[in-house]
């Protein structure tokens, strides 16, 4: 049994409702919100971007700064072709294990490449004191979450599973979790096309989250 939720449970997002973004609004347009943390990756970044444009879809990468410092080209790609950013730290810090002021200062060091208004916890975990420090110095950003987490980094999955997670719990508002990293390649590679072909079946509009 895995140790993670791949659909989050609505008491959870009821939880922490008023801190952190699980799922949009629904206004017109059935819209989905395909996501990817721990990029640039120099083969996985790229192979998602030409996945997405044979789709006419936009997604939203949650980048780690270190990674944006090694692949400025990419990242500047990734920008260019209609993708939104988000931050995900300098150093991918896990918000439980990490001191406020320096999960703080990672954050804001990511910040000087990645220009958005949008943060992502690595593994999803920090702390209530460390998003109100972070609202407190950043008013106006939001703190996203997500609503189908598709298991890609999960090495016991196989990619088979990987794409069911997506496509049996993904609906309109849904905020979807892929990695573009060396570590969810195998599964991601394989799941990504059928979770994007999935969605253009359903009608359903593929876009960006507001960074802004």
């Amino acid at each position: 049994m895995s140790s993670y939720w791949v659909k989050t449970p609505w008491w959870v997002k009821k939880l922490f409702s008023k801190e952190l973004i699980w799922n949009m609004p629904q206004n017109g347009v059935p819209t989905v919100y395909i996501t990817f943390d721990d990029g640039p990756h120099p083969t996985a970044t790229p192979f998602v971007l030409a996945e997405l444009e044979k789709h006419h879809a936009k997604a939203t990468f949650f980048c780690v700064g270190k990674n944006v410092d090694e692949h400025k080209d990419l990242y500047r790609h990734m920008l260019s072709a209609g993708h939104a950013a988000g931050n995900h730290t300098q150093n991918h810090l896990n918000g439980w294990y990490t001191g406020n002021k320096e999960y703080l200062g990672n954050i804001l060091q990511a910040a000087r490449q990645i220009d958005s208004c949008c943060f992502r916890p690595p593994y999803g975990k920090i702390k209530l004191s460390q998003v109100r420090i972070l609202h407190k110095k950043r008013p106006g950003w939001k703190i996203y979450m997500w609503d189908v987490l598709s298991g890609d980094f999960d090495d016991t999955l196989s990619p088979e599973q990987c794409a069911q997670n997506v496509i049996e719990n993904i609906e309109p508002g849904s905020i979807v979790v892929f990695h573009d990293s060396a570590k969810a390649w195998e599964r991601m590679s394989y799941a990504l096309p059928l979770v994007l072909e999935h969605c253009r079946k359903m009608n359903w509009k593929l876009a960006t989250l507001p960074i802004n």
